[in-house]
């Protein structure tokens, strides 16, 4: 039996889960998700629907994995509709910067446009369901960064737009520039001089 998966999922105050055929629906004050359960697992609802209890159709190996993957989904559906998801980015970097434009995130991270002129040359629209703060629009020096936060009660897609916009410049190991999530620690290189210096 999956340790994962045969805990119930409870229910928080002002969530609320239906299960019709193989789609369950978690709805709650932070938005509504969905998912699409797979044919060997089953999930019923107990409790006057404040607990859901996932089970599974046999013991073969595809079954089991899925056992806790479908009770982790839930639950973080669960998490969601009612605390929601955050992902929270430092842009360090003289000059870089981010900026919000409606439901487009503006990036500066350094690159030059035609004729030497700085410009956004990054832009991503984004995701329905995903709000954006932008905390400090402009990153001071190499130590004092500018920051944004992501939010959503979707995990995977807060996730996924997060993971997007670090890619747009990864920190590098010299001086630390670069787009980092808040809490990631950066293996930090010495230069070439300095290396040499010894």
């Amino acid at each position: 039996m999956s340790r994962i998966g045969k805990k119930p999922v409870s229910m928080p105050s002002g969530v609320k889960a239906e299960v019709s055929g193989r789609l369950v629906k978690i709805s709650g004050p932070k938005g509504n998700l969905s998912f699409d359960i797979p044919s060997v697992i089953k999930v019923d609802l107990e409790d006057d629907g404040k607990l859901v209890r996932v089970g599974r159709d046999g013991d073969d190996r595809i079954a089991r994995s899925m056992h806790g993957m479908a009770r982790a989904m839930i639950n973080n559906m669960v998490v969601g509709v009612s605390e929601g998801y955050e992902k929270r980015l430092h842009i360090y970097g003289t000059g870089y910067g981010c900026n919000l434009a409606g439901k487009k995130l503006q990036l500066n991270c350094g690159f030059m446009g035609r004729g030497g002129k700085n410009k956004y040359q990054f832009e991503y629209d984004v995701p329905d369901g995903v709000d954006v703060e932008v905390e400090v629009a402009a990153a001071r020096g190499d130590n004092d960064p500018a920051k944004l936060i992501i939010r959503g009660c979707d995990k995977q897609v807060v996730g996924q737009f997060a993971a997007v916009v670090r890619k747009t410049r990864p920190p590098e190991p010299y001086k630390g520039k670069g787009i980092r999530y808040h809490d990631e620690v950066v293996k930090r290189k010495a230069g070439k001089a300095l290396a040499g210096a010894g």
